[in-house]
């Protein structure tokens, strides 16, 4: 963006300085979220998704080598749809045998999946699951879709919704239950429709929020990652849900071997 940069990197391609700025004004985008990014990148330029899978394959096969067990999950983010994935899962899978090859290695062990960030990822999150090795919720993105917030400029009104009752908590902090939550819910049991041990995680600010992780918890999400700091936190949140869950596994089995009352009655007689 700056202009000693783009002059160097004129410098480092052989290109013309003006030939470079045009280049960056075509790829200018007005909302980088619904633009050109993620898996629609990779797509476009397939060799953007080689290059970023060879390094991770290349670092797990020389940590394999060292008799290190490793096990990469390669998420591919913005994913809507089953086509999408395949065409990147074919790409991943095509640079996997090289890398084999290469390290002349019978076995790599990794993971393909994908971000559920996308409103349609959940409404087809069975179709998904059929070349997807595991979920990962980008409830961040999944928000500013599902509301048509943009998290970036939200700050300018969300406190007064908050003040004013519109909404009970800021959507980017906590999970907005009955919408986002909702997709959520609806991703989790198509997918496991398909697949039930398709393993599913949530990333993003709402992963150290403990209203978040009780809920996550409930649909059956199997782990959270957030920032370091919330960490302790989280496992706190975590700990807690798990609690509960055991209370209340506990009175349902107490209430189950309860006597039916007529009996109970005739036995206080």
């Amino acid at each position: 963006h700056d202009k000693a940069g783009v002059k160097q990197l004129a410098k480092q391609l052989g290109v013309s300085v003006k030939k470079l700025e045009a280049r960056i004004a075509q790829l200018h985008e007005l909302n980088p979220m619904l633009g050109h990014r993620g898996c629609r990148l990779g797509i476009t330029y397939p060799e953007i998704t080689r290059m970023q899978v060879r390094a991770i394959l290349e670092a797990a096969a020389e940590l394999t080598k060292q008799k290190i067990k490793v096990s990469p999950e390669i998420m591919v983010p913005l994913v809507g749809t089953r086509a999408e994935l395949a065409d990147q899962r074919a790409i991943i899978k095509e640079v996997a045998e090289k890398v084999k090859k290469k390290y002349n290695l019978r076995k790599l062990d990794f993971k393909i999946g994908t971000m559920i960030e996308v409103p349609r990822a959940s409404l087809t999150a069975d179709e998904i699951a059929e070349v997807a090795d595991f979920f990962s919720f980008g409830t961040n993105d999944l928000t500013q879709m599902t509301f048509g917030y943009s998290r970036d400029d939200a700050g300018t009104f969300l406190p007064d919704y908050v003040n004013r009752g519109i909404l009970p908590k800021d959507p980017f902090q906590s999970v907005d239950v009955n919408g986002v939550g909702e997709l959520m819910r609806m991703a989790v049991e198509k997918g496991r429709a398909t697949k039930r041990d398709l393993k599913m995680g949530i990333c993003g600010e709402h992963g150290g929020d403990p209203d978040s992780i009780f809920f996550c918890h409930k649909i059956g999400i199997d782990y959270v990652s957030c920032s370091p700091y919330r960490v302790p936190i989280a496992r706190l949140a975590a700990a807690h849900a798990a609690v509960q869950e055991d209370k209340r596994g506990a009175t349902k089995a107490r209430a189950r071997k309860q006597p039916p009352a007529s009996k109970r009655k005739s036995k206080q007689r």
